[in-house]
């Protein structure tokens, strides 16, 4: 059977990209207050939350659409490490009401764009031949 790694990847980022999309684009409607909120309660500068939405938007963008698929990837895994650590570190090791992991979604964005990382955009990318691709 012939494998398509391209077609996988075009899968991988299609979803990653909308899935994150959709964060960024209620910030868009509803504004990052709630994100400043969360980084003052931590000591941190509110205007960090604009990084934040534009993680969650232009970074997520660039991954729907193939472009510069690994600078974009570091941006959207860095960004989910700060949320990681900013609103899902506790309780750490605690299971949902389904037994599954409560911090499932959350890693799964992270570990995805760390994937990406690795892997670039594949073939079926806007660009595809950059060191950034």
């Amino acid at each position: 059977m012939k494998k398509n790694i391209d077609l996988g990847l075009l899968i991988f980022r299609l979803t990653l990209g909308i899935l994150m999309f959709m964060h960024g684009f209620h910030k868009v409607i509803n504004g990052v207050d709630g994100i400043k909120g969360m980084l003052a309660n931590i000591g941190m500068p509110e205007f960090l939350a604009y990084g934040v939405h534009s993680g969650e938007t232009i970074a997520a963008l660039m991954l729907i659409i193939g472009y510069r698929t690994r600078l974009a990837a570091v941006v959207f895994t860095a960004v989910m490490v700060v949320a990681f650590l900013m609103a899902h570190i506790e309780p750490l090791f605690a299971l949902g009401k389904s037994g599954a992991w409560l911090h499932e979604g959350i890693a799964l964005f992270l570990f995805g764009g760390l994937g990406l990382i690795f892997t670039g955009g594949g073939k079926y990318a806007v660009s595809s031949k950059h060191k950034w691709d």
